[in-house]
């Protein structure tokens, strides 16, 4: 084949997929509002199944379907009449995937399924099947041709199988009000979970780890606390406890130029009053942007009477993964 054959061989692959999937949406009504209702009253698992290619389309869909709120797993449909059908209960619904709706693997379940009493969606390319027919709510994922020119290969097909299953998974997700905080407890282990999950107060210093000192605390011992600390700064306090500011190695730079008095003058009277803060149950996401948007690398953490009990670095946050 030359480079052009190649090239158009792959353009017609992709106008044909995209031309089936279009088709989907003219076929979006009621049964497929009947599926998305068994799937909400369903107090079980949502069991997706299905064989050859139809079986990589269903694990996918039923993976979908898990990280956006509608718990599901898939069924081997062979392994099934092994022994797995013990695996499915009469709380569940089953989900079952078949391009020609008569994949003898899957319709031998069928009589199991009606017995035990569960609810049956099909997603097939045939509305007269035999699938299509047992099922309660049937979802058309018919294709005018497969992209494989041999009509053999299954591709438009899956495609179509693949998108459907996306648009029922966005459903069910809008309908439970499904949260990106509640997508996160799924993904904990991911830069998302830690972005939605991670909190201040979760990577914060504190404690003895906290630089502070006294309003009237002569630099010099203020320089000694931030230097043990090892954060370039130290929080400054009134009798009370209360925030007053920060102490930082660019204020000790200006201090220096107009050669104030290190041993003598009070930490009080060097500060600008008032610095970033942030309380401890704001997201580390959140506390990032206010670094980064403020030119700053760490971040005081008070309580809801302004004392200082604790303090976050950027290098905490990098350390987190959360960026």
């Amino acid at each position: 084949m030359t480079s052009s054959n190649l090239t158009e061989a792959a353009r017609r692959t992709i106008r044909l997929e995209a031309e089936a999937v279009g088709l989907l949406e003219g076929r979006i009504g009621a049964e497929f509002e009947r599926a998305c209702q068994l799937a909400l009253q369903c107090t079980g698992r949502i069991i997706v199944t299905g064989m050859g290619k139809s079986g990589h389309i269903a694990r996918k869909i039923a993976a979908s379907l898990a990280s956006t709120g509608t718990p599901s797993f898939f069924v081997h449909p062979g392994e099934a009449s092994h022994g797995d059908l013990g695996m499915i209960t009469e709380n569940d619904v089953v989900l079952a995937l078949s391009n020609s709706g008569s994949t003898a693997e899957v319709v031998t379940l069928l009589p199991l399924i009606k017995r035990m009493g569960i609810p049956l969606i099909s997603m097939t390319g045939n509305p007269d099947s035999v699938l299509a027919e047992a099922s309660e709510a049937h979802l058309d994922v018919s294709v005018p041709s497969e992209a494989c020119p041999l009509g053999l290969a299954p591709t438009t097909s899956t495609t179509a199988s693949l998108a459907m299953g996306d648009a029922l998974a966005i459903a069910l997700l809008e309908a439970r009000g499904f949260t990106a905080e509640d997508f996160a407890f799924s993904h904990p282990g991911g830069a998302l979970g830690r972005k939605l999950l991670l909190k201040v107060e979760d990577i914060m210093h504190s404690g003895d780890e906290l630089p502070r000192v006294g309003e009237t605390t002569p630099l010099k011992h203020a320089l000694l606390e931030m230097t043990s600390k090892g954060f370039g700064m130290t929080t400054v306090v009134n009798d009370a406890g209360e925030l007053l500011g920060v102490f930082t190695d660019g204020d000790l730079r200006r201090a220096i130029d107009q050669e104030v008095d290190i041993n003598h003058s009070p930490i009080g009277g060097l500060i600008r009053h008032g610095c970033k803060s942030i309380h401890r149950d704001v997201l580390a996401a959140e506390a990032l942007k206010i670094m980064e948007d403020s030119k700053i690398t760490a971040l005081v953490v008070e309580d809801s009477g302004h004392h200082p009990i604790g303090v976050l670095h950027m290098h905490d946050i990098l350390r987190a993964g959360v960026i």
